[in-house]
Order: C-alpha cells, then structure tokens, then sequence
C-alpha cells in the first residue's frame, strides 16, 4: 500500500501530527478508519471545506475508510473556534436537512458504496441523550481546566466572554473520537489546523482511557500568500450548490486567484500531477492564466461536471477574452440600473445594488454608471460588476 502521508506531504497539506512515525508506519501497513467533522451549520458545503473533501479522497484513494461526523449534536452548542461571538442554536429538522444536502455534495468527492465505502454519523445520536452527571464523571475528569483554558480555540473569547455551554465543546469533540473509536475502531481524526486543540484532546482521550493508539492530524488552512482566508467575496462565501454560487460565479473565482496562489492551490485542490502542476506554473509572467484556467476548469468539473465547467470556461473566455460566448442575463421588467442589477443576480437587494454602483463597481457598455436610478439603454446591453464579472443583459 502506497503510504498517503508523503502523497499528502509532497501536497502541501500538512500542518501538525502526534506520534507521527507510528502513524505513518499504520497508514502504509494497513487500511485505517479516520474521521472529519463537519458542522451542519448551512444547507451547502462552501470552499473552506473544500481542502477537507480533497484530503479525504486521497485518503480513500489509498485504501482508507472515511467516517464523515455530522456534528448534529455539537451544532446544537456552537463551536467556538475562530469566533468572537457565540454561534446561533438550530433545530434538529434543520441539521436533518442540512446533513441530506451535504451527503449529496460529498459524493462528487467519496464513494459511499464498494471498498472501504465513506461512512456517515450525526453525533446527535450519542450526545443528546448523554447522563450529564456521568458524563463528567467518565469524561470530564481527564481534562484539566487550566489546560482547556490554554487553548487557542478559548483565548479569542476569553475577552469578550466564553460561556459555559462552549467550554463543553472540546470535551464532546473528544467525546465523539471515543466513540467512533470504541464503535468502528477509528484511530484517527483529521481536520484543519485551526481545530489542533480540539483534535489532540480527543487522541489524547483514548489513549487514556482505552489504552489504545490514537493519532491527530492537521491541515494547513486555506488561505493566500497574505494569510488571508479564501473562499469569501464581497458577495459572501464561495458555496458548492450552484444555487447559491453559480458555476460561473464559482469558475470565475477560481480563474481569478493571485499569481503567488495558483500553484499552491493546484496542489492542494486539484488531482493533477505534481510534476504537470510544475510545468503550469513554471512561468511568472501573462502565462501563468493558463494555470489560473486550468486551476478554475478543474475545480468547477469536480463541484459541478464537465459540461458546465466547459461553458463556464467558454462564458468567462467570451466575456474577457473575446473568445466564446458570454454569460448571459434576461431582464423584462427592470428599467434602472438598481432594478438590472437585482433582476440579473449580480446583487441580492437592492441596499447591496445601491452600495456597489456608489463604490464605482458598476459600468453599463463600459461606462462607469454614478447614479442607480440612471435609465437603461433601449435593446439589448453590456453589464459590468467590478472588474472580474460582466455579463450580456437581454430583454424579454
């Protein structure tokens, strides 16, 4: 068996590990069950768990089990890892869907049928019906508090308040480890680099009370050569269900990455080879968009198909390049600029129609538009958003 930590390492991906010569002995003898957590906090996966899914399908690919952990019952606390307020409570109808949709997106990515098939749990089944007394009792007592409180998941909080409900967190997550371990022989938790407390404290926690190896592993994040988080817009987050984010709007993000992030995003998003991602970016000059289409193209086939990553491709080649055709919008009831912008999509209010053609981010036929209420030109016209989205406007 090919050992998946040096596909993984040669990749880029990761960032931290425990007892790291033991694992990577386990993961090039035998085939091993390692679990991700998601949290069903949405009806759509975004980009931030992209890297996730490509881990574990290289994980997979090698011949390694994935258990896929629904945080159902820990979305009903709120984790509070890189928040400076406390998250919102959902029902559980809610996360019941939530977790229908994600299942759906996930297959683009894992097997859920055949060899070491990927494996779905809500850890609402052992959580919500926890005996709080023996819960801390059993659990609570291997967690020391001044420990916890070390933790770079509590310290951002720990000026503007931490509540109590939220100190639980690490010792559920932990809790949950223990459980996929003593229930499916999981011996491995993966997530990203941000979630290292939590993570260690669950391995940590099985050796301690099971006497058995356990292992952590961590990616880096997703993030730019600035350090600053990827998959958000002006427009909100970067979503895979193409009704929140079209695929031309997912294509174009994509082909629009900064020259000193194509390479390490084909690297860590894609499937190609390392020595064909070489070539792409071998060059730093006007070629290097052939690897920012590549890098898009990509993508897009792998969230939403070939055939409409192709015609996102030939959209935004039409739209900025004078090849193809350009993406195209019908509008039959607006009149002004504000009401073009709202009934094509570009903007969802029109409080964000306003703000963008005030910001100077709006232009009609290439000419910059000043007033939201500026008539529209009579037939057919050119509608510009920014500098990376435009799109033909057709009356109907």
């Amino acid at each position: 068996m090919a050992n998946v930590m040096d596909t993984l390492r040669a990749r880029g991906f990761i960032k931290q590990t425990v007892y790291e010569e033991e694992l990577y002995e386990l993961l090039g003898r035998e085939s091993t069950r390692f679990y991700t957590g998601f949290d069903p906090t949405a009806d759509s996966l975004h980009v931030g768990h992209f890297m996730q899914l490509v881990a574990m399908k290289h994980m997979q690919d090698a011949g390694h089990t994935p258990i896929i952990l629904i945080g159902g019952g820990t979305a009903m606390v709120g984790d509070p890892t890189g928040r400076t307020d406390m998250r919102s409570m959902m029902t559980k109808e809610t996360i019941a869907y939530h977790v229908e949709c994600f299942k759906k997106q996930m297959s683009k990515f894992l097997r859920f049928e055949g060899e070491n098939a990927a494996i779905i749990v809500n850890n609402a089944d052992w959580l919500l019906n926890l005996n709080y007394i023996d819960f801390l009792r059993d659990i609570g007592a291997n967690f020391s508090v001044n420990k916890m409180l070390t933790a770079e998941c509590f310290k951002a909080r720990m000026e503007r308040g931490l509540s109590f409900l939220e100190f639980n967190y690490m010792l559920m997550q932990a809790y949950d480890f223990l459980v996929l371990n003593q229930k499916y022989g999981c011996s491995l938790e993966l997530g990203g680099d941000d979630q290292w407390s939590n993570i260690l404290a669950g391995a940590d926690l099985i050796r301690r009370k099971e006497r058995r190896p356990a292992y952590a592993m961590t990616f880096r994040l997703l993030t730019t050569s600035e350090g600053k988080k990827m998959g958000k817009t002006q427009k909100g987050a970067i979503w895979l269900d193409e009704n929140k984010t079209s695929p031309y709007e997912f294509y174009q993000y994509w082909r629009n990455t900064n020259d000193a992030d194509v390479e390490t995003c084909l690297k860590l998003l894609t499937f190609l080879p390392l020595g064909e991602i070489e070539e792409l970016c071998r060059f730093k000059d006007e070629r290097i968009n052939l690897a920012k289409e590549r890098l898009a193209f990509e993508l897009t086939k792998m969230v939403h198909g070939e055939e409409k990553a192709e015609r996102a491709r030939s959209e935004a080649r039409g739209a900025f390049a004078g090849e193809g055709e350009m993406p195209e919008k019908a509008i039959s009831s607006a009149k002004t600029v504000l009401e073009a912008l709202v009934e094509t999509g570009l903007c969802k209010s029109n409080g964000e129609a306003r703000r963008l053609v005030e910001q100077g981010g709006v232009a009609v036929d290439g000419e910059k538009v000043t007033d939201f209420n500026a008539p529209l030109p009579e037939g057919n016209f050119t509608l510009f958003k920014g500098k990376k989205v435009r799109i033909k406007v057709v009356r109907v």
